[in-house]
């Protein structure tokens, strides 16, 4: 994608110095710009290569002063790195959202809906009475069952699979291998020592605005819908059990787990490797950090939770001095014993 100075300078928001007719198609590092690239300067350590760089283009912020003369176009902005960020998310969704048609082979049963501008890839595979909204891109390998609804402008990357009745949302990204809707973990044990399985009638709700990130699974309800929130963002495999909630704009890292009908609050934090307990309720606002072990309701909002049986971070970190010097403490309680 190409595009002049000027036509990213009002993207960001910006002044032009120099020539605003000139294009750019590639970003660079600013150590590495070529012509034809747009790069940026927001920290002081790499001013130097501002006087040497050869693209096309830097963003830099309002009150950059340069000592020498420089060759480059600049764009004004009120932060760089900002700008840059901005840019970047710019250059990210346009590149997403360019593809429209149909490749083929692909399939998509008669009695299914797609919106206008939409993109079906190589080997996609849509089941029956499914309805999906505009500007929805679904890249090759995909799989998409029976009476699935997706909602305007979501990107479901290559070999998802969106299992039947799966309800999602506008703005989404489901990213490459994840797996929404599956059967949930649902096994009554039986007097004989076998597990007979339970069926799985429910379904997955994915709101607004969520990412899912690469092989996560999220299982469908027993009964009912397990429900991710808006805003939701959840990091790669992660596993998500049946009927569980997760509340608006709470972030998940890769490799925690959630038990089934656990209900996390809004705006939470949950670090890598946690495990998180079934039939619990997570309070709004609690963080809980790496390879925390979560076996109890947290009512209490904002805590932020550590340890292997997760506990206050204050109380945990507390009881810890105490337990790496076990040996000495120990120690010592034997001389007192001795003693007369």
């Amino acid at each position: 994608m190409e595009f002049t100075i000027g036509q990213v300078a009002a993207i960001l928001q910006g002044k032009v110095e120099g020539d605003e007719t000139q294009k750019v198609y590639r970003l660079d590092k600013i150590q590495e710009g070529k012509e034809g690239g747009i790069s940026f300067l927001s920290n002081e350590k790499y001013q130097s290569f501002i006087y040497e760089t050869e693209a096309t283009a830097v963003i830099v912020s309002e009150n950059f002063t340069p000592v020498k003369e420089i060759k480059t176009n600049l764009i004004r902005v009120k932060d760089a790195y900002t700008g840059f960020t901005t840019l970047l998310e710019a250059y990210s969704q346009f590149s997403k959202m360019s593809l429209v048609g149909v490749q083929e082979p692909s399939y998509m049963d008669s009695s299914s809906e797609m919106g206008e501008n939409g993109f079906r890839g190589a080997f996609s595979h849509i089941g029956k009475l499914c309805k999906i909204g505009s500007e929805v891109k679904i890249h090759p390998q995909v799989f998409i069952g029976d009476n699935v609804k997706i909602g305007d402008y979501t990107i479901i990357h290559p070999g998802a699979k969106i299992c039947s009745g799966t309800v999602i949302g506008n703005n989404c990204e489901i990213h490459p291998g994840a797996v929404i809707g599956s059967d949930g973990f649902g096994f009554a044990p039986q007097p004989d020592g076998t597990y007979k399985p339970i069926p799985q009638i429910g379904n997955v709700i994915i709101e607004d605005h969520v990412s899912i990130g690469a092989n996560t699974t999220i299982d469908c309800a027993t009964m009912g819908s397990t429900i991710i929130k808006r805003g939701v963002k959840i990091d790669n495999l992660v596993q998500i059990a049946h009927n569980v909630v997760i509340g608006e704009d709470t972030v998940i890292a890769s490799q925690t787990g959630i038990s089934g009908s656990t209900e996390i609050g809004k705006n939470c934090v949950v670090a890598g490797q946690v495990g998180i307990s079934g039939h619990i309720k997570i309070a709004n606002r609690t963080t809980i950090g790496a390879k925390t072990g979560i076996s109890k309701t947290i009512k209490k909002e904002g805590e932020t939770i550590f340890g292997y049986i997760g506990m206050e971070m204050k109380n945990f970190l507390k009881s810890y001095s105490i337990f790496k010097n076990l040996d000495v403490l120990e120690n010592r309680l034997r001389e007192l014993e001795k003693k007369p």
